[in-house]
């Protein structure tokens, strides 16, 4: 979307000062990597627990590892007796277990063509490919797991959680191959929201893949939010730790005063005018229909959200999802 005379403006265009600003290389997403040393997850790394046994962490989703057996000592729990291997050195052993901190962290990356708009800084998609390669870097610098799920309407990409660099390069290839490009974007407001790279899609995907106990970040508009949406969200939600991470642009949350305004169609540019009160009335209406409705949706399955505006690098924002000491909250 942009605004000014018709005589000079483009479809579905931005203030991009940069080619960056509309879609982000494969390089770029790399670079990212030093800026993500400036946040931190939780360590993930194993500590060992000098407890014999199997017992559950407090954790969610996570309990002991296996980690050796050696003799029994007073005090071990009888129940990890390793009767195999007594019986075999004709002298008690207990196994031994270490709590189990490594956990897969996933992210959904959001790159329909909704998000292939800006009306100031950086389209949304640059926004949200920045969003997920710095949350996969921060997590593999971690020691945990990444992968992700990238998605942006006729395709979806999986990259299963992996504790490699590689992997992470992966995702963050799909990031960058999925985005839209200029002269190649073609918005259909008409797509089904079953399409294979739909939201709801990438939500029944990330519950059918995700392993109990994972990190999962949701970042995207949620401008396909559907009736859906909600039990997909509740569902992943009841075994994972969830947070959303809203990508918006300022437009969407209040019009300018005046001005004519073309956002993209299927059948080219529709013009509306940001002075005309029937029309400002209808728009923030339906915008704040929009968030009251995420914000249900979100509070219902118990994911915390943060938002990232097109106007700022999503570094800013990120910060918010980190407690004290560099834990996330």
């Amino acid at each position: 979307m942009t605004h000014g005379n018709a005589s000079n403006v483009s479809v579905s265009a931005a203030h991009a000062n940069t080619a960056h600003d509309i879609a982000l290389p494969l390089t770029a997403l790399v670079k990212l990597q030093a800026e993500a040393h400036t946040l931190r997850l939780p360590s993930a790394k194993a500590t060992r627990s000098r407890q014999a046994g199997a017992y559950a962490s407090p954790q969610r989703g996570r309990g002991m590892a296996f980690a050796e057996v050696r003799q029994y000592q007073p005090g071990d729990d009888i129940r990890a007796i390793d009767w195999r291997v007594t019986a075999r050195r004709q002298q008690a052993h207990t196994k031994i277990y270490e709590e189990e901190r490594e956990r897969p962290v996933l992210l959904l990356c959001d790159l329909n063509p909704s998000l292939f708009f800006a009306s100031t800084g950086a389209y949304k998609q640059v926004r949200a490919a920045q969003a997920a390669a710095m949350l996969a870097w921060v997590a593999l610098f971690g020691g945990d797991r990444v992968g992700g799920l990238v998605f942006n309407g006729q395709l979806l990409a999986l990259q299963r959680p992996a504790r490699r660099k590689t992997s992470v390069l992966r995702l963050l290839d799909n990031l960058a191959r999925l985005q839209h490009q200029p002269g190649h974007f073609h918005p259909n407001p008409g797509a089904p929201l079953a399409q294979p790279g739909s939201l709801d899609n990438a939500l029944a995907e990330a519950c059918r893949v995700a392993r109990t106990g994972s990190r999962i970040f949701i970042i995207s508009d949620f401008i396909q939010l559907s009736e859906n949406s909600a039990g997909l969200l509740g569902k992943l939600a009841q075994h994972n730790s969830v947070s959303a991470v809203q990508i918006s642009d300022p437009l969407e949350r209040a019009l300018p005063p005046h001005g004519q305004f073309a956002v993209a169609s299927a059948a080219g540019p529709l013009w509306f005018d940001a002075g005309d009160s029937a029309f400002r009335l209808a728009w923030q209406r339906r915008m704040n229909q929009h968030q009251e409705r995420l914000q249900h949706c979100l509070r219902v399955a118990a994911v915390n959200s943060i938002d990232v505006s097109t106007g700022e690098h999503p570094r800013l924002a990120l910060r918010a999802l980190m407690a004290g000491g560099g834990r996330l909250g």
